[in-house]
């Protein structure tokens, strides 16, 4: 049994509207995110991941302050965030399931829409294996090279592309197309 999400209630329409922009906004704050501590290049994904990790530093017993000039592009040099394993096990255990119910959500959504077979089956595999996609390259950049680093931006460019596709077809088929009514 299918539906339509031409065809439903505009209650039912509106609900997949605001899941949709819920989700958009944090896919934009996601983004930002992903800019601010690892970057949108492999070599900044492979700096992120594939470093030695991040240590924890006694303070010194004694400090000393030093003064020295700094020019405007010294501080527009992105930091370098290092993500240790167990800092990757955690955002595992934390993001991975949350893109499992992101990306059910969507493959709901695409349930609905009017799209051939092989297209909706082809756009539920790309929800979810893009958030594989992002997470495989991330431990293999950590522990078999830095070069995988362009998986991780694979998979993330491809979430991203998801959930503009779900969207984008979604709105248009639920308000903007028409529909002949069945008798």
């Amino acid at each position: 049994m299918s539906y339509d999400l031409r065809r439903a209630d505009a209650r039912i329409k509106w609900l997949v509207t605001c899941l949709l922009a819920t989700l958009g906004l944090s896919y934009v704050f996601g983004a930002v995110m992903v800019a601010l501590y690892a970057g949108f290049t492999p070599e900044r994904v492979a700096a992120t991941y594939a470093g030695p990790g991040m240590t924890m530093h006694m303070p010194p017993e004694t400090t000393m302050t030093v003064t020295r000039p700094m020019s405007m592009t010294d501080f527009a040099r992105p930091e370098t965030h290092a993500v240790d394993t167990n800092l990757l096990i955690q955002d595992t255990h934390v993001h991975v399931p949350m893109y499992g119910v992101i990306a059910a959500a969507l493959s709901l959504v695409v349930l609905g829409l009017a799209l051939p077979q092989a297209w909706a089956l082809g756009l539920i595999t790309l929800l979810f294996a893009a958030p594989w996609l992002d997470f495989a390259g991330m431990w293999l950049t950590k522990f078999a090279s830095p070069h995988f680093a362009i998986v991780t931006l694979a998979g993330g460019w491809a979430m991203g592309a998801g959930y503009t596709i779900v969207a984008t077809l979604a709105v248009k088929q639920m308000w903007f197309s028409q529909v002949e009514e069945r008798s």
